[in-house]
């Protein structure tokens, strides 16, 4: 295995800058000051019903509100996912998550920063309405729209058996997230086209669909058994930069599920045994930060 490189990024005042905003209290972030991190456009969804949603426990915050610098793909909102069209519950382009879970990723973030890294979250809080899209998805054997990239080598029919997709989803309970780690100075992953072709979430990192994350082997939510953590068949610098995100993470009290690189649940849980409903947006908040 080669070894992680630790060197900072030139020019090393881009760091310190990054350090010191991760550090730093921030204002309370509106809802276009999210979208401008996820690279979003502001949603256009309709708002019926708002009015009457549930609402998040205090101990819920946006993740903006705590750690400004993490990059933020929030791949639900938007239709470069496995179902193929934005999914039930997600308003606004943003991570939510308990505090517990946001200050600790702060943490494993400013300890990144010196290294020349940030991390980048592609999903947090999950709404139990999305969980439920998806199980309504894997359902439908018809639609198969996105299996060429996601699961190119599953048939559909076995998503459940194979656990790919389940009733249930630690995300609604506040603590998970499925993040990543991209080198600084990362540039903006350009936007999915809907229709666009489709290439196997295990291709090679130049082939597949571009992401500014640092290469670990396989894509985002890709149901394949390469995506194990500790998959031997991944080697070299992909096995180094899943231990680089692993090893940071775990420091802050994050717990990796092994079938997963991605996926990590800082422990205790806030809420071990909730799973909540209230939908991604920051009217959902009743605290800020």
């Amino acid at each position: 295995m080669r070894r992680i490189r630790t060197t900072p990024y030139a020019p090393l005042a881009a760091a310190a800058l990054l350090l010191a905003l991760a550090a730093a209290p921030v204002p309370t972030a509106n809802a276009s000051s999210e979208e401008a991190v996820s690279g979003q456009a502001p949603s256009s969804r309709p708002a019926s019903g708002q009015g009457h949603e549930p609402k998040a426990p205090e101990e819920f915050v946006a993740l903006h509100d705590v750690a400004p610098t993490i990059r933020q793909d929030i791949r639900y909102f938007t239709e470069h996912n496995f179902v193929g069209e934005p999914i039930d519950g997600y308003r606004r382009p943003m991570c939510i998550v308990t505090k517990d879970t946001a200050k600790a990723l702060a943490r494993a973030q400013r300890s990144l920063l010196r290294r020349g890294y940030t991390l980048k979250v592609y999903d947090c809080y999950r709404p139990q309405r999305a969980v439920d899209h998806f199980v309504r998805w894997a359902k439908d054997l018809d639609d198969e729209r996105m299996k060429r990239e996601f699961y190119p080598r599953v048939e559909k029919n076995r998503l459940f058996e194979d656990g790919y997709i389940a009733e249930k989803s630690g995300h609604s309970r506040g603590s998970t997230v499925d993040i990543t780690v991209a080198e600084l100075p990362a540039k903006p992953t350009r936007p999915y086209r809907p229709g666009e072709p489709l290439v196997p979430c295990y291709a090679p990192k130049e082939e597949r669909f571009p992401d500014n994350a640092v290469d670990t082997g396989t894509g985002f939510d890709c149901f394949d058994t390469l995506s194990h953590t500790d998959d031997p068949r991944i080697t070299g610098q992909q096995r180094a930069n899943r231990q680089l995100l692993k090893s940071t993470l775990e420091r802050e009290g994050f717990t990796n599920l092994p079938e997963e690189w991605w996926h990590f649940t800082h422990k205790p849980e806030t809420f071990p045994d909730t799973y909540f409903d209230f939908p991604v947006s920051r009217r959902s908040l009743t605290s800020h930060h």
